[in-house]
């Protein structure tokens, strides 16, 4: 799990500094913008932010992790990385934006069960 500063630092070679997908800890629903440039092409980035997002959000509440359309739909790199998480989950493909990215609800478990 990686923690608010970790995604501080360098990208694609290039000395851009990431900001943190958020610096709080959510006790309601929410969404995590994982669609900004730096994002394009780059799954590692998506899927550490992702994870830190939900670790970020309370069990009972759910993560909207909104992905840039340039990574592909995220079944193809980011369920198994949160089915191999250390988060008690479960997801859902929302649907497709306008814009081209990807809207996957995360839910936290509250109870270790499917809700």
């Amino acid at each position: 799990m990686s923690d608010a500063k970790s995604d501080a630092g360098e990208s694609h070679g290039t000395k851009e500094t990431v900001e943190p997908v958020t610096d709080r800890v959510h006790d309601n629903s929410w969404s995590a913008n994982l669609e900004h440039p730096v994002h394009a092409g780059d799954r590692e980035l998506v899927v550490r932010q992702a994870l830190d997002a939900v670790a970020h959000t309370t069990p009972g509440n759910h993560v909207n992790l909104v992905t840039h359309g340039d990574n592909g739909h995220p079944e193809t790199y980011l369920y198994e990385e949160l089915e191999a998480s250390d988060h008690d989950v479960e997801w859902e493909y929302v649907e497709r934006c306008g814009c081209g990215g990807h809207v996957t609800r995360v839910r936290v478990r509250s109870d270790g069960k499917s809700e």
